[in-house]
């Protein structure tokens, strides 16, 4: 069933192939013995999924706005510590990660909008009680 569910929404779909790159990053960083950059980013990464994962099963919209929110702010983090390794000697860098990470976060971005647009729609169409 969550494989189905992967296939059929795109965000889910992307954030499970990003956290499958965060793994196999922070192993090669654990080979280096970089092991608190390794933990940061394998951190911020699953978190990243976890929290899209956890807004397709959210309580309302609202619920699901914030559960984004959290995502979006996960994945700022782990720009910047990507950011870092590829503008450190000292830690290898990885494009491709950084790549996924841009695309889930102008997605994460966009559906956040459209969500609080059509949250506030929704309560402006609808009569006081």
């Amino acid at each position: 069933m969550q494989e189905q569910k992967k296939k059929d929404n795109l965000i889910l779909q992307l954030s499970f192939e990003l956290a499958i790159s965060v793994v196999d990053f922070c192993a090669q960083l654990d080979t280096q013995r970089k092991w608190t950059f390794s933990n940061q980013i394998l951190s911020t990464g699953l978190a990243l999924g976890a929290n899209i994962r956890a807004a397709h099963s959210a309580e309302g919209k609202a619920d699901f706005i914030h559960k984004l929110k959290v995502a979006a702010k996960e994945a700022e983090q782990l720009e910047f510590y990507m950011e870092v390794c590829h503008a450190s000697e000292h830690l290898p860098a990885n494009d491709r990660l950084l790549d996924q990470l841009q695309t889930i976060s102008s997605i994460l971005n966009t559906i956040i909008t459209t969500a609080k647009s059509n949250l506030t729609k929704k309560s402006v169409d609808q009569p006081a009680s």
